[in-house]
């Protein structure tokens, strides 16, 4: 049976934050659990399904290459997704280990800081507005963003300089304590030292004991050329330090295209509106139309009716994974004249009587649609 998406499994949208993908996880762990199902396979497997999709997802390298290239980026034999735990036939092993790995992050440990207490920071998000010609060029942005970073005055110990951390005689400096919960046997967080297997006597009065302290800092930001709505930029290493040592978080930045006055982009191509007047339409002309790179001239033919679309290649954005440059759609508005003279007035009803003389030519598109009426109404 093929595997269904993961984001259809945990019950949100593929923008959905890492928290709201714990919540329903949780929720749905809580619900399928085989300790609260016994002997129901139904719920077994979606227990086992909606792990596979957690684990997947809250993992930020996982989740890109999920999105990008689906569950063939995120291939079980490369040691992805709950099929590589290798339980047996009744699961027991995968669910004791789930168990473990489920309820001890609700109870406060931490994935992948087990019995060390060293934890990876937190990546960062960052939107950031461009406007369309910034991201068409490229350019240089600074931003200031607020993080956790190590405490200098500890420098990420915790403890008052001069002094040190002792074991904890909680967890006797493991940093996990077991729980029995009914047959199973479960290695959770210390919840004194909260998995660093250290107790703080003496906390840093800077940090008061957690190693960290908030924080701005301003980084400049290269953004290539051709960007477009929801790229993202990586920083590694410039999101949030880490718990006792761990390492640093990597930093998003997401661009925000601002709306333009006279472009919208559609990927590599640009369109606008052009309004044009009764007289250019019907006789036809030359205009001049903005381009991002200044002007460009463009031929309107007699006769042009509104909604018609002139393309002038190679005028629009080179995207930043391409090399084909776009185009540029130049959509046609013809524009009544308003706040007429009486002499214009006089001189369209002249041209409106001769027209009705023989509408047949003049007026294709409206002898059309009344023929078009008169076979809809028999």
């Amino acid at each position: 049976m093929a595997k269904r998406d993961y984001y259809t499994v945990l019950g949100v949208n593929r923008d959905a934050s890492e928290e709201d993908i714990k919540k329903s996880y949780r929720k749905l762990a809580m619900k399928h659990h085989p300790d609260r199902n016994p002997d129901d396979k139904g719920s077994e497997e979606k227990f086992k399904e909606a792990k596979e999709a957690y684990e997947i997802l809250t993992d930020a390298k996982k989740r890109a290459a999920y999105d990008q290239f689906g569950h063939a980026g995120v291939d079980p034999a490369a040691g992805f997704g709950a099929g590589a735990r290798g339980a047996g036939p009744e699961g027991f092993g995968g669910f004791a280990d789930a168990f473990g790995d489920i309820f001890g992050e609700i109870f406060g440990q931490g994935r992948g800081g087990r019995g060390s207490g060293v934890f990876r920071g937190a990546d960062l998000r960052y939107n950031l507005e461009l406007s369309l010609e910034e991201a068409a060029r490229g350019t240089e942005a600074r931003i200031r963003i607020p993080t956790m970073e190590a405490c200098e005055t500890c420098h990420g110990s915790g403890a008052k300089p001069g002094t040190q951390s002792k074991q904890c005689p909680s967890c006797h400096g493991r940093g996990e304590v077991r729980v029995s919960q009914g047959f199973f046997s479960i290695q959770q967080t210390c919840p004194q030292c909260h998995g660093t297997g250290k107790y703080v006597a003496d906390p840093c009065a800077t940090c008061s004991g957690a190693g960290r302290v908030r924080k701005h800092k301003t980084l400049s930001v290269k953004i290539p050329a051709g960007v477009d709505q929801d790229d993202r930029i990586r920083l590694s290493g410039e999101g949030e330090a880490g718990v006792n040592g761990g390492p640093t978080g990597d930093l998003y930045v997401v661009v925000q295209l601002k709306p333009h006055s006279v472009f919208q982009r559609e990927g590599a191509d640009l369109h606008c509106e052009m309004p044009i007047s009764f007289a250019t339409a019907a006789l036809g002309g030359e205009i001049e139309i903005p381009t991002l790179d200044g002007h460009a001239k463009v031929k309107v033919p007699a006769e042009t009716q509104t909604g018609q679309v002139f393309r002038l290649k190679n005028k629009g954005i080179r995207p930043v994974r391409g090399s084909v440059t776009g185009d540029l759609y130049c959509h046609v508005a013809v524009e009544t004249p308003v706040k007429l003279t009486a002499r214009q007035k006089e001189i369209l009803r002249e041209l409106e009587a001769i027209n009705q003389q023989d509408p047949e030519a003049h007026s294709p598109k409206q002898k059309t649609f009344f023929d078009k009426l008169k076979a809809f109404f028999g």
